[in-house]
């Protein structure tokens, strides 16, 4: 077990390399930095003031180094547009897009994974034509489109729900089912293909002559095979939710890190989205390379392997 999580680790630490170069690199895409701070208006003078007071008249590889040094040490620098320091920025807003994201793949796992395993257990049924049916729908809703209709329906028609804000739990609702509803037919599929795969082997048909109950079969020796691969899909569609959460975020007006990206990106804050960028990768890496660790110790043959 500590060589597999030693060659996992080897392999998100390159991922998290490859990830600060591209958060680094966004801030020359578009040209000289020191002139899109200065503005159009600057004179060269200024420019100049302005490169040598951010560093950018350095050589590359040691604003690179320097920028990674900083970052280890929770600096992301100042936005250009608050006028605050990034890290206060990021991590005041977190808190609600990682509540939003683990409210929703809540959401996701809670009602897929049951429906995947009764659409297996009665294959071809109308349970299991109702479930593909969701699972279409829900590949097929833009989420924009969906938030939209929720709130026509559960704001406006019938005032239920809170149409924007982050004060309560009660405007989280909307958010969550519209987030998750989207990681919810993959998780569904993968469950409903691995019960049917698992239901198969030989196995279950030894613990049936057995004459074990039906409820410990499906659920203590099939599920328990089946649910390896949804737990990496899981933390995928998790980390996809966090990064992804700029759509939501914004329609709900929730003044997460996604609202704060799509503000940033709005105002050509760099260093902002330079950071947004690079947290949100690291979380993604971090949530893949535990549930690597958690598979592995479910499955002992993926650690041979």
């Amino acid at each position: 077990m500590l060589i597999y999580t030693a060659k996992r680790l080897v392999v998100a630490l390159l991922v998290a390399l490859t990830i600060s170069l591209i958060s680094f690199g966004l801030l020359f895409l578009s040209g000289d930095p020191a002139t899109t701070i200065a503005g159009e208006s600057a004179n060269d003078a200024a420019i100049q003031a302005i490169r040598v007071q951010y560093g950018f008249d350095k050589p590359i590889y040691e604003q690179y180094f320097a920028w990674v040094g900083r970052a280890l040490q929770g600096d992301f620098g100042t936005s250009f547009y608050f006028k605050v320091p990034v890290t206060h920025l990021i991590f005041e807003r977190l808190p609600v897009t990682l509540g939003l994201g683990l409210s929703a793949i809540t959401f996701a796992i809670v009602l897929s994974i049951p429906l995947g395993v009764l659409a297996a257990r009665y294959p071809n049924s109308i349970l299991d034509r109702l479930a593909l049916t969701m699972s279409v729908m829900g590949q097929a809703l833009p989420s924009f489109w969906f938030a939209l209709l929720l709130i026509m329906v559960f704001s406006f028609m019938y005032p239920l729900l809170p149409p924007s804000g982050s004060e309560s739990w009660v405007h989280f609702i909307m958010p969550t089912i519209v987030l998750g509803y989207y990681a919810t037919p993959a998780i569904m599929r993968l469950t409903r293909t691995g019960m049917l795969e698992v239901l198969g082997a030989d196995y279950i048909r030894t613990a049936r002559a057995k004459g074990l109950r039906p409820r410990t079969v499906l659920f203590k020796h099939a599920l328990r095979n089946a649910i390896i691969p949804v737990v990496s899909l899981s933390a995928v569609q998790l980390g996809f939710m966090l990064g992804g959460s700029i759509v939501v975020e914004t329609i709900f007006a929730l003044h997460g890190t996604g609202y704060l990206a799509w503000e940033s990106i709005r105002r050509y804050d760099l260093p902002t989205v330079q950071a947004i960028l690079l947290v949100f990768s690291l979380i993604y890496i971090v949530l893949t390379f535990l549930a690597d660790l958690l598979n592995a110790w479910l499955d002992p043959r993926i650690r041979v392997g």
